[in-house]
């Protein structure tokens, strides 16, 4: 079997209303489907992690210079082809869009290779450790309007009577704000409900050490992205001060990036990007490189149904941290913003939602080869951004 062409899908809609975060806000929701298409007539599918224009960029990657670097290889040899296109791309991009793009591209031959095989995904990586995975809602985005701790307050309650025992909320309005924020939230979910508060690198150290001690004050579970991810020695400071866990990682790629993140434990919670840090076969490298430090993996999900899917086959399969009787769980992270690349790009719908209402709080394994996904091409067709 070979590898007869590579193709990108960026989909595209408008949003009802504006959403963001500390870095920016946007009005279309855009998300990068790969295709990977065999002699012998089967298909492969993965995601590319970055929005907006960022989409159209990585489709080019993905086409013009990945396409050629791989056409008549072998889609089952993924670690031989990972190298082929780093070592060719490496004086270009270390990190950033290249990375991304190869990520999707890695991901489409491992759901080859399941289909292929005729298993799961999770059963070429060794097997599944949990029958289900919990799942943690993440919504509560940032708006641009006068009323933004009242939503924050019927969205968290909603998230809450959905089912989810735990969800995420965007801060990085400003230290007092923020405060208010979180304040806002906990009354409105009440103390038994994780909160987790993500600053997407809003923060120098200095500013975030002092906000890292009120969120404390308030129970959250952990402080994501407080600091740029370059800013090493400020996600060490931030550890090293606070008892509250710091995570963070979803904007670091490969091995080498993860490395010396991990070594010199800057964050207590790794949230590798598998569309993003190099697909699934660079994936199992950070995720052995995090399991010899014994840090737990919470993996950062965000795009369409096959990101979700994918994450969830990894889930599964990744091992107990430490070990033991009673270990904690990995959590699946659920965008439950409205997204209809989530809820409607597949035939079979992944009902992650759905399920955690019905089991209070977690979601079963997909099933089927591969990613155990088929994208609708109708709907591919008509949100296909030319």
């Amino acid at each position: 079997m070979k590898i007869t062409g590579i193709r990108s899908h960026v989909l595209q809609y408008d949003l009802d209303e504006e959403l963001g975060y500390s870095q920016q806000y946007y009005l279309k929701r855009t998300a990068h489907l790969v295709e990977v298409s065999t002699d012998e007539g089967m298909t492969g599918w993965g995601e590319c992690f970055g929005g907006g224009d960022i989409a159209f960029a990585n489709k080019a990657i993905v086409e013009r210079v990945i396409q050629p670097m791989v056409l008549g290889m072998d889609p089952l040899e993924h670690e031989v082809i990972w190298h082929k296109v780093y070592n060719l791309l490496r004086d270009h991009g270390q990190k950033g869009m290249p990375i991304q793009s190869l990520s999707g591209v890695d991901i489409a031959l491992w759901d080859l290779a399941g289909k292929i095989h005729g298993v799961p995904v999770y059963r070429l990586l060794g097997g599944a450790f949990r029958e289900r995975i919990p799942v943690y809602g993440y919504g509560m985005m940032l708006q641009r309007v006068p009323d933004l701790k009242e939503r924050f307050a019927a969205e968290s309650a909603a998230i809450s009577a959905a089912g989810y025992k735990a969800m995420k909320m965007k801060v990085g309005r400003g230290v007092k704000e923020d405060i208010a924020l979180v304040e806002t939230v906990r009354d409105a979910i009440g103390p038994d409900i994780g909160l987790m508060v993500d600053a997407n690198h809003a923060y120098t150290a200095r500013e975030a050490i002092p906000l890292g001690r009120e969120l404390e004050r308030l129970g959250v579970a952990w402080f994501e992205e407080p600091v740029a991810p370059e800013d090493r020695q400020g996600y060490r400071d931030l550890c090293l001060a606070l008892d509250m866990p710091i995570a963070g990682g979803e904007g670091e790629f490969t091995r080498w990036g993860f490395r010396d993140l991990i070594h010199n434990r800057c964050v207590d919670v790794l949230q590798p990007e598998v569309c993003g840090l190099g697909g699934i076969t660079e994936y199992l490298k950070v995720r052995a490189l995090a399991e010899a430090h014994f840090m737990p993996i919470v993996n950062h999900v965000w795009g369409s149904a096959v990101a979700v899917a994918t994450n969830m086959h990894l889930l599964a399969a990744l091992p107990d941290l430490p070990g033991g009787a009673h270990p904690v769980q990995p959590m699946l992270e659920y965008d439950t913003t409205p997204n209809r690349f989530r809820e409607e790009l597949l035939t079979e719908p992944l009902r992650v939602g759905e399920q955690v209402k019905e089991s209070g709080g977690s979601v079963g394994l997909p099933g089927g080869p591969g990613l155990g996904i088929e994208p609708d091409p109708d709907f591919i067709r008509h949100f296909t951004v030319r």
